[in-house]
């Protein structure tokens, strides 16, 4: 496709022959179209599985290295890239620094729509600055349509500060795609409501973006096995959830499980370490900072000492 096609020409703006007449259907006959078409979601991301590998592998490198993982976005395609980053910090314990947002109109447009800040490229470009990407980083653009000016403008300032960009889009051949390092596209073509790409689109990114940054705290071994050893403690829901992760990875009972995690300050991962190696509180955390916080790299050199 043309970089320059108009809006009207892109795939997610067509109209869909399967829910043309959606406004006369019954309740039961809207869902099921609407479902049918969500259907098609899991698929094409599929298909784009390759380029996403590629980008969780640059991410993790980057994080791995002291880099950060930016995403920016607006509308719809900013609110997910938002809430995926807000999300990593009680998931992964990362740093809020390591994996952060950057969306047209700022903050507040994450409740209410602000959609008439996406039309600077200017904006994107100050925005971004003031993030000050470096090579170190992965800058991550989501756009459906692969060409609003704002996130545009926010990759090309991190390209040209030599960061790592990633394209996530829904059209090929399009602007972000284009200038992009590693391309993304998730084709789920048109919109049960024709352009409202919070539907598909917004489904297909939602998908990439779990991909992204699981698939990346995975390889920094922020995860063990497909536990949440890093998860926060913060009430009862997420005690008994990290409770349950020490009984099952290191095999003990309750009680051990939560003697353990006390005298770990209630800190999962470590106190996963102690169980698994024997090592002190203090003990575990030194060695968990010297392999840059990876679980199962903690435990194995722990055993070796």
């Amino acid at each position: 496709m043309n970089p320059k096609a108009k809006l009207r020409d892109l795939r997610t703006e067509q109209q869909n022959a399967a829910s043309a007449a959606l406004d006369t259907m019954s309740a039961l006959e809207i869902a099921r179209v609407i479902n049918r078409e969500d259907h098609k979601v899991a698929a094409a991301v599929e298909h784009a599985l390759p380029q996403i590998a590629q980008a969780i592998d640059a991410i993790a490198d980057a994080i791995r290295s002291g880099g950060r993982l930016i995403y920016v976005g607006a509308g719809t395609s900013g609110r997910l890239a938002a809430l995926d980053a807000a999300e990593c910090p009680p998931t992964f314990n990362t740093d809020p620094t390591t994996v952060q947002h950057v969306i047209a109109g700022g903050n507040k447009a994450l409740g209410h729509a602000d959609e008439y800040s996406e039309d600077s490229s200017a904006s994107g470009r100050k925005d971004m600055a003031k993030r000050k990407p470096g090579k170190k980083d992965v800058v991550v653009g989501v756009a459906a349509s692969g060409r609003t000016p704002y996130t545009l403008g926010a990759m090309e300032h991190a390209c040209k500060k030599r960061a790592k960009t990633v394209a996530l889009v829904c059209n090929s051949g399009s602007p972000m795609g284009a200038l992009a390092d590693i391309e993304i596209v998730i084709d789920v073509g048109p919109e049960a409501v024709s352009g409202s790409t919070r539907m598909k689109a917004g489904s297909a990114q939602k998908m990439a973006l779990n991909l992204l940054t699981t698939g990346a705290m995975a390889r920094l071994g922020y995860i063990y096995g497909n536990l949440m050893v890093n998860v926060h403690t913060r009430n009862h829901k997420l005690m008994e959830r990290g409770l349950n992760v020490l009984e099952k990875a290191a095999g003990v009972d309750r009680q051990t499980a939560s003697k353990t995690l006390d005298v770990a300050d209630n800190q999962v991962a470590i106190a996963l370490i102690m169980l698994k190696t024997g090592l002190s509180r203090t003990q575990a955390c030194k060695r968990l900072k010297s392999v840059k916080g990876n679980v199962r790299e903690a435990i194995a050199q722990g055993h070796l000492k």
